[in-house]
């Protein structure tokens, strides 16, 4: 028999509250009174918890102003949205400071010394303060915990923390409350409840009270009652992802600046944010969401924000969510006030109010629409068509709108005669009356009646030409081999490709070997149809090249569909790409200003781009060196998937005296072209499109051309200043500054700039090959701080014969099968 000696009660708990002591003082990191946090100070750049799993810290202010401001915010690791902010997002320049007063108290000041949010523990005895674990900051005195971010929220809740009646979340004009009855409940401007959400009918009943609301780990965002019997808590939601990702998932409910809360999801350094739960489904059922005088309605999936008619202008251009105002106010109408109609929307009005308010009839549309109009407090209405004759009026000089075709409502508004045409898409469409929608079948029937007569006839006069002519008859066969079989490419002849492109019609653009066209082939594929100059090559020559180029198929490489070789006519025909080329969403001008490529895409796009090369200089039967990298040759699909065009192209060109001494006679594009090219010497590697990739790249992370010299710049060259930048640690001022609205993945940003050094390095041995390039960013092989790139001038006679004398050592008769003859160079501008 097996004794065992039992520990008295009395010594097993000294035991156990000594080890949860020495436990918790090792798990903390104790900040002292006298601390102070800048923004700017790298040594005391943030306080942290034990295991760096929040921080706080100052955040720059996105959008960033000028001068910069700062946010004193506590941050999750994962890049979650920051879970707390001292004075609910109060602001400081760079000279402001967060200080842990010897007082005890923590407040917030500016540079010029005003303070802007102090926590009021003033004498209270507070000797430290602690980030812990679980992202609570707490002040605390001998006796315990005098003040902290758990018991005082701005905008989010994380797991662990308890929210309880009297605690706001705040987020602009929206606040987010607890209801003693356990209802929660959105507000604008803490008076209009848009959203309220409650214990079911049964439970209601029980007379519950003091009830708190808690986000669990694994995303169940629930209620419970610790002053009463209720054992387990109601569950109000589960976050579509509930139960996954394990400890290295924080969840967050978080009060949005659009008004609506939701459940966030964030994995520990993956800087990526997913919904889990959202409280207010429909966006535009959110009040206030586009301002006043704003209408609500989508583009897709999305909502925008628009004006009523063209009465009314934004009060911001830049920012549609500031609503409207009316262009002519209604106490200045120089004639009289009229109600403008809006179909298909309405002016929010919620319950309880709009079941209570004495301001709501029953009246038909003309009588809701004459009652505003007449009464000198009302500005606008809403008559509902849903059978119950319901309308009520807006006394409230704040209107806010939503517009759906779903909605069966007419509303109206305010406005000085005389009415101007709608500004919203619904209207656009509405027609002039009654009268049009009762005989609405009979036009749909003829239109369709003569749509199919016409059809039948294409049908007949088609068959009938197939008959009679065998050229036609060819064609057929060929586009049926387009649409089902192999890569083999398709033998367009000239008019064929005039009538695809509706005589060279709609221009795409102008490339370094030709213009490009818009086609639709007969079968209906979309395509692109390049117009070659400068192509004498005879035909044989001419169709051997371009079966290679066909030939060669990858994901991330523009595909050859066919070409035409018809006396002096050379064209290529390529599949469609929807987005155009890259340039066209990296450089800012007045055609594509409003083009903005997010962190994700870009950091995809320049992968992508990688593999396409990757295979084109290593993977291909005939390898191929482009010649010409650039961001105009880097074409996005509908998903915004690249692939790398032109490849191949450069063995068409004309032959062209390659000794002589104009930058003409270079093959390439200024700012991309390797300074090989430039010592007119042989290019025996494919390290020259490296070299083209590696200006690309950068030009991916900061949206600027690498060649471009500005006074931000201090007159230097953009990729000598964003190396120097690089070195000093200030990687995001290399970052486009469009993306300041933006998730950026700082450490995929160090891996690209990284990558962009080593492949631009002036000697070719010193660059990495694309397959070593692809792991790099893939982050699977370790990168080394590359050198300092040498500034290579063009100019500079002395400069060529110092880089010559370095390549003279390189072996002519090295050269791979695929290495373009230097006596086929050109250079486009």
């Amino acid at each position: 028999m097996n004794l065992q000696r039992e520990e008295p009660p009395l010594l097993s708990l000294i035991l156990f509250y000594t080890t949860l002591v020495f436990t918790t003082i090792a798990s903390t990191i104790t900040i002292t009174p006298g601390t102070t946090l800048y923004p700017s100070n790298s040594s005391s750049s943030s306080w942290s918890s034990p295991n760096n799993t929040f921080s706080l810290l100052f955040l720059p202010l996105t959008p960033q102003t000028s001068p910069p401001s700062f946010t004193a915010s506590i941050l999750h690791s994962g890049s979650a949205p920051s879970i707390w902010s001292a004075g609910n997002g109060a602001t400081v320049d760079s000279s402001g400071s967060l200080r842990f007063l010897p007082s005890g108290n923590l407040v917030l000041i500016n540079g010029s010394g005003s303070i802007l949010w102090d926590s009021g523990t003033s004498n209270m005895g507070v000797s430290s303060a602690t980030l812990h674990e679980n992202g609570n900051f707490v002040l605390s005195n001998v006796s315990g915990t005098v003040w902290s971010t758990f018991d005082n929220p701005t905008d989010t809740i994380v797991p662990s923390q308890s929210f309880t009646l009297g605690m706001v979340l705040r987020s602009g004009l929206y606040s987010f409350s607890l209801l003693n009855t356990g209802n929660l409940t959105l507000k604008w401007s803490d008076s209009v409840p848009y959203w309220d959400k409650g214990l079911n009918f049964t439970m209601s009943l029980m007379n519950l009270s003091s009830p708190v609301l808690g986000l669990q780990k694994v995303g169940i965002l629930q209620l419970s009652y610790p002053t009463t019997n209720l054992t387990d808590p109601v569950v109000v939601s589960y976050s579509s992802d509930y139960g996954e990702g394990g400890d290295d998932v924080l969840r967050v409910l978080k009060l949005d600046s659009d008004g609506n809360l939701r459940v966030y999801s964030s994995k520990r350094g993956s800087g990526v944010l997913s919904v889990g739960w959202v409280a207010v489904e429909d966006q535009c059922e959110v009040f206030g969401f586009c301002g006043n005088n704003g209408v609500c309605s989508y583009n897709v999936s999305n909502p925008i924000c628009g004006c009523p008619s063209q009465n009314f202008e934004m009060v911001d251009p830049n920012d549609a969510r500031k609503g409207c105002e009316r262009k002519v106010r209604l106490e200045d109408c120089a004639g009289k006030v009229a109600m403008l109609q809006v179909e298909h929307a309405r002016f929010l009005t919620y319950p309880p109010v709009f079941l209570i308010n004495p301001e709501v009839f029953f009246v038909g549309i003309s009588a809701c629409s004459g009652n505003c109009l007449a009464s000198s407090s009302c500005f606008a209405s809403t008559s509902l068509s849903d059978g119950t004759g319901l309308c009520y009026i807006k006394t409230s000089n704040f209107i806010s709108g939503y517009q759906n075709p779903a909605l069966p409502s007419t509303s109206y508004i305010k406005v000085c005669a005389p009415l101007a045409p709608n500004l919203l898409p619904l209207l656009e469409n509405a027609g002039e009356g009654n009268g049009w929608s009762i005989h609405s079948w009979i036009v749909a029937l003829v239109v369709l009646t003569t749509l199919l007569g016409f059809l039948a006839f294409e049908g007949v006069l088609w068959f009938w030409c197939c008959r009679k002519s065998q050229r036609l008859g060819r064609f057929s066969a060929q586009y049926a081999l387009l649409e089902y079989a192999s890569g083999a490419p398709v033998h367009f002849s000239y008019k064929d490709l005039q009538r695809s492109t509706k005589g060279f019609k709609e221009k795409l653009g102008d490339g370094g070997f030709g213009a490009v066209y818009r086609g639709v082939l007969v079968n209906g594929t979309v395509v692109a149809v390049k117009q070659l100059e400068g192509i004498e090559q005879g035909e044989k020559q001419f169709r051997m090249e371009v079966s290679i180029i066909s030939s060669t198929h990858h994901l991330n490489l523009v595909r050859l569909i066919g070409f035409c070789s018809e006396g002096q006519h050379r064209l290529l025909v390529y599949e469609f790409m929807k987005n155009g080329s890259l340039d066209n969403f990296l450089f800012v001008n007045e055609e594509n200003s409003g083009k903005l490529l997010n962190w994700e895409y870009r950091f995809n796009i320049a992968l992508s781009a990688a593999r396409g090369m990757t295979y084109l200089h290593e993977e291909c039967r005939n390898c191929i060196v482009h010649c010409d990298i650039k961001p105009e040759n880097i074409l996005l699909d509908e998903n915004y998937n690249a692939k790398v065009s032109d490849f191949g192209l450069a063995k068409l060109l004309s032959p062209i005296d390659h000794r002589h001494q104009t930058l003409t006679s270079l093959r390439g594009t200024r700012g991309y072209l390797a300074p090989e090219w430039l010592a007119d010497l042989p290019i025996t590697t494919s390290k020259s499109d490296v070299y083209g990739y590696g200006m690309v790249l950068l030009e991916i992370v900061s949206g600027r051309r690498n060649y471009e010299i500005s006074e931000e710049t201090n007159r230097k060259k953009f990729s000598n200043w964003a190396y120097e930048e690089f070195e000093k640690g200030s990687i995001k001022d290399v970052i486009d500054k469009r993306l300041v609205f933006q998730e950026v993945n700082l450490e995929e940003a160090k891996r690209m700039l990284l990558v962009c050094f080593w492949c631009i390095q002036e000697q070719p041995s010193q660059r990495p090959t694309m397959s070593k390039v692809v792991q790099m960013l893939e982050g699977v092989t370790d990168i080394e701080r590359p050198p300092a790139p040498r500034s290579f001038t063009i100019g500079s006679s002395s400069g060529i014969r110092s880089y010559a004398t370095f390549v003279s050592t390189i072996s002519a008769s090295s050269a791979p099968p695929c290495s373009p003859s230097p006596s086929l160079l050109s250079i486009e501008a």
